[in-house]
């Protein structure tokens, strides 16, 4: 078996064992930041990795030298551990077969996008094999092995002389196939509550929940932007690293969020070309009953008319009130673009990314 082979069954490994303790994963906080560009690296547990041991040279063959059955060998330690070491390895795994996984595993519908744009975009995928094709896609590999076929079934290969010359009929191309891809234009505008009643087991489970939505929005669409806001009283764009890492003391106004949002879809993203998705995470307590009233009214207004989904996130926290969550439920039950979604703990994580994802808007 080639490398390549061995490769890609060791991927198929790793990959069966995403798959085996998914949510497991879906919780790693360690995963989620060791992302970069395309891939994402993954601790991949209990992998036993096979090696060769050499003993040194002019030392004899198997079983040959002095010493009785079941003597220790020179050098062997008198003691050792009654338990198995435990093997982690850090391994690269593509957005896009991750994606895959998540699909599976929560069993997510494809999204279908939006936007009036109807026209489809296609790539090509060289995933088969020709006869025919450009000098530029000649398959070495394939083409040898077609040689190679050839010379052993026709008698003409000679083990002692292992030289193999394709001829015409041998060769093989890289033969490309096109594969629609989903509109390009999306943007996820995250936003979060950052006041004193938002700790950091909150933030720890906003980041991996948006960092699993944006795994699959990526998946569905060629190109996606982020925008993220913070609030408390008083809302503010930032970028990401100060999005997870930003905590105030002020009181919570919602709708100056919801404002900032309207704001940067209004300047950016207006028109029929974009698939925008709102996500807020918070613990529920807003300032008065007439901001929550404000807030409903920009939704109800402004945002369901221009976005494929708003999502509400509501992370327990014992010093928010949760009552946010029930207001909105209240109102937008029956509308699909609105989802709510509570979310207790990280164990929570899972069935909440359905919750917002599952719909497939």
């Amino acid at each position: 078996m080639g490398i390549n082979e061995d490769h890609k069954r060791f991927n198929e490994i790793v990959k069966g064992r995403i798959k085996e303790d998914f949510k497991k994963y879906i919780t790693h906080e360690e995963m989620v930041g060791k992302s970069e560009n395309d891939y994402v690296k993954i601790p991949v547990s209990k992998i036993k990795i096979p090696k060769f041991v050499y003993g040194a040279k002019n030392s004899g063959g198997v079983g040959q030298g002095e010493g009785q059955e079941g003597q220790k060998a020179p050098g062997q330690g008198e003691e050792a551990g009654d338990a198995p070491g435990e093997h982690t390895l850090e391994v690269e795994i593509e957005i896009e077969e991750l994606a895959e996984i998540l699909g599976q595993e929560l069993e997510l519908p494809r999204i279908q996008p939006k936007s009036a744009n109807k026209i489809e975009s296609f790539e090509n995928k060289y995933n088969s094999v020709s006869d025919q094709g450009p000098k530029g896609l000649h398959h070495f590999k394939k083409t040898y092995k077609q040689a190679l076929q050839r010379s052993i079934s026709n008698g003409t290969y000679n083990p002692s002389d292992p030289i193999v010359i394709p001829v015409k009929r041998d060769f093989r191309y890289k033969a490309a196939k096109k594969v629609s891809k989903p509109a390009t234009n999306a943007v996820v505008i995250y936003m979060m509550d950052v006041s004193g009643s938002m700790g950091e087991a909150q933030k720890k489970i906003v980041r991996m929940e948006s960092f699993w939505i944006n795994t699959w929005l990526k998946y569905n669409y060629k190109g996606l932007e982020n925008r993220f806001i913070i609030h408390d009283a008083a809302a503010k764009e930032v970028d990401e690293k100060t999005f997870f890492n930003t905590s105030e003391s002020g009181g919570t106004l919602i709708s100056s969020a919801y404002k900032k949002a309207l704001e940067i879809i209004d300047k950016d993203y207006s028109g029929d070309q974009w698939n925008i998705y709102l996500f807020h995470f918070s613990d529920g307590d807003n300032w008065s009953n007439d901001d929550t009233v404000l807030c409903k009214e920009i939704i109800k207004k402004e945002f369901t008319p221009k976005v494929n989904l708003f999502g509400y996130g509501q992370v327990e926290s014992k010093y928010g009130s949760g009552q946010f969550i029930k207001d909105i439920k209240d109102d937008f039950s029956d509308n699909e673009v609105v989802v709510c979604s509570p979310i207790k703990d990280k164990s929570e994580i899972v069935r909440s990314i359905k919750d917002f994802l599952g719909k497939g808007k």
